[in-house]
Parts: structure tokens; sequence; C-alpha cells
């Protein structure tokens, strides 16, 4: 006898073509039929078929329903004509209990009509007792369960691109749209979600420009992940938007803003940083209150600095007792003030605990000087990511606003 090429199956040989199809396991096959003589019959098919099966037989609808509400098979044969349930009404109470399992009729010659009906309403395929081969039998048994595994696939991918839809449409609806009132400021804008997140996050930011001309921004994060974190970030978003437009600024903002986050968090430990800047109506004054947050970085015609003026604690660390000085921000004439949130410099850059920093983010930038904004916000945000790319990319969310004005 000549050897057996590499890969090639022995079709002689039952329980190679049975691996095969299968892999180390064969199919588990519930029976459900109430005629002795029919059940035996599938038990024949079953032992002549090349496809192996672990075949359990019940008689009664109520049996079947007491084995699925414990096992998964992979297949139910199904007869159509039980003591406790008929016709389609079979089908239905099948995939009522396990809506996931292949669903095989069986039925008289007389009743192909019926078959038919049954896969119209959910069954994966149906036989003619008495008229089938053991080989049509096995592939039968075999294509259901295989066309049942595509159809769940199928549905879980349509679900998955529905809620990408849905996620990116209530991204939308949550980040916020600057508020500007005439020319001379440029704005550029990203939130790019953590790894493990689908959604936003804690950080928010928000542009306003009010009546007189100032130019009002603001960006912040919200200690931890989740929606409860996502939710006081827009909530904080919002009610800073209504002060500006109130009127309200600076020290008076942040306390204001601080005695929402007490009311609105869902835990006592969360905090929020935050930081405020304000430019004057003729671009020549800028202020920052800080609170808690990090740094920014001026981006002007002389180079790219990391500035970090004096500020006061994260807002809910210490309530009601904390203060938040307003202090001059110094700003070359044409230069940019970027603000952003620590995930852009807190991934980790090597296999230990090394991150990226304060330090190594500035670098990045000055690699980018002279970029337009976008560019520059753009490929700040994808040298980070490269560099965290073997510790398997960012996993804080990031968001950035750079602010340029004439």
């Amino acid at each position: 006898m000549m050897p057996s090429q590499p890969g090639a199956v022995d079709v002689a040989s039952p329980e190679l073509y049975r691996a095969a199809a299968w892999g180390a396991e064969e199919p588990s096959v519930l029976l459900v039929e109430d005629d002795p003589g029919d059940a035996l019959l599938v038990e024949e098919l079953v032992a002549d078929s090349a496809l192996g099966m672990h075949l359990r037989w019940v008689r009664s609808m109520a049996e079947a329903r007491e084995v699925l509400a414990t096992e998964v098979p992979d297949c139910v044969l199904l007869d159509l004509h039980l003591p406790d349930a008929h016709g389609l009404e079979a089908v239905s109470q099948v995939r009522a209990s396990a809506e996931h399992v292949a669903v095989v009729v069986l039925t008289g010659l007389a009743e192909e009509g019926t078959g038919l009906a049954a896969v119209a309403a959910g069954a994966q395929d149906y036989l003619v007792k008495g008229r089938v081969e053991p080989e049509l039998f096995g592939r039968a048994v075999r294509y259901a369960i295989r066309r049942k595994q595509a159809e769940q696939d199928a549905v879980a991918l349509q679900a998955s691109q529905m809620q990408a839809r849905e996620n990116a449409r209530l991204e939308r609806g949550l980040l916020p749209r600057p508020l500007l009132r005439g020319d001379g400021v440029e704005v550029v804008t990203r939130y790019r979600p953590g790894r493990a997140h689908a959604l936003l996050g804690g950080d928010f930011y928000d542009i306003v420009q009010t009546a007189d001309g100032t130019v009002h921004a603001m960006i912040g994060d919200v200690s931890g992940h989740g929606p409860d974190e996502a939710a006081l970030g827009v909530a904080l978003r919002i009610a800073w938007r209504t002060l500006v437009l109130s009127g309200v600024t600076g020290a008076d903002q942040v306390g204001r803003l601080e005695e929402i986050l007490m009311a609105e968090r869902a835990t006592p430990g969360v905090f929020a940083t935050l930081a405020l800047l304000t430019v004057s109506p003729d671009r020549r004054h800028v202020r920052m209150v800080r609170a808690g947050h990090h740094g920014v970085l001026v981006v002007g015609s002389g180079g790219i600095t990391w500035v970090e003026v004096d500020g006061g604690p994260a807002l809910g660390i210490v309530p009601g007792l904390a203060r938040w000085p307003v202090v001059d921000l110094a700003v070359p004439d044409g230069a940019a003030v970027v603000l952003f949130t620590d995930g852009l410099f807190e991934g980790r850059v090597g296999r230990g605990a090394e991150r990226l920093g304060e330090e190594g983010l500035l670098a990045l930038a000055r690699e980018l000087a002279g970029q337009a904004p976008t560019a520059f916000v753009d490929g700040l945000i994808m040298r980070a990511e490269q560099l965290a790319e073997e510790q398997g990319g960012l996993d804080d969310d990031v968001a950035v606003l750079h602010l340029r004005w004439n």
C-alpha cells in the first residue's frame, strides 16, 4: 500500500474523515421523535454515516426543553408530530429554548411543503423520512450546523456595525462644536478614546467666544473610565459653557464647577483636573487658571516650550477649601497654545514602566515644529501612539485643543 500524501485524508477511514471535518470533537445531535421506529431509522443513519455524531433521543417537546435547559447540542433533529407540539409550533418552541442551535426538521413523504415552511420559520433544513441516504443525512446535518453558525456570525457583524454607527453618532453629539463669532481665531480639536474604550471617556474640552470678542478655552479630565465618568465630563463641559455665557469667569467659575462635580459624581473619590484659558478681545493678554492639570505647549516662531503656571488642586480633592489663582500667560505674537489631557504623554514606551512623559512629549512636539496646526496635532497624537504600540497603544483617552489667534 502506498503511504498517504502529507495532509491527505484516507476516505476509507471514517475516523480520519470525521477528524478532518470537525476537528477533535464530533457534533452532538438531539433527536426529538416520539416514534421508536423512526428513531431507530435515524440511529441507523448515524451509524452508517461517515460523519460521526453523539446522538441523544427524547420522545417529547417537554423532554427536549429539559435537555436544552442544561445542554447545548450542535443540532436538533425535530419531528413535527409530537404529542405536545405539532407543526411549526415545534420549531418555534425549540428556537425559543435554544436560539443558537441548528434545527433540521423530519417530515413525511407527503409533507415537503411543511418542511419548506419550517425552513422559512427558522429551521436550517428538512429531511424526508425514509428518503435519506446516510451520506446525504450526514451532509445535511453538517451543513445545517455550518449554516446556523454563518447566520449567527452575520447577525453579530450587523450588530457590531450598527453599534459602531450609533457610537459615532453619539460621539458627534457629545463632542462640542467651537462657538466662535468672527475671524481671527483658528482652532483644531481632536478626541481619541483609549484602546479599551469604545466611546467617550472622562476627558472634555470646549471653546467659546463671547459677544465682546473674548475667547475662552477649557480642557479637563475626570479620574477613572466608564459611562459615569464620561457623563460627568459632559456635565462639566456644558456647565462651563453656561457659566462663560453668563459672565462667570476665573476662580469663581472653577468653584462653581467643583460644586457641580460634587453633586454629580457617582462615587466620593472621583475628581477632575481642569485648565482654563482666556484671551482678551485685543489678543494681547492671556490668562490661565489651572486646577490640578499639567502644563500647556506654547508654539511660536522661536520654538516650542512647556509652560506650567501656578495653580490649585483638582476639583473635588479639598472641596470648598481650594483656591485657584488667575495667572497671566506670556504668549508671543502669532504663537499658539496647545492644551491636552495626560493620556497624550502617559503611554508606556518600553517593556518596563517607562512612559513618554512631559519631556518626551515636548521632544516630539519640537520635531514637528513648523507644521500647520492640523498636521501638528495629528502628528503629535500619531507619534505618541507609535511609541506606545509595543505596549498595545495608548490606554487613556486623549483630548487636544490647538488655539491660535491673529
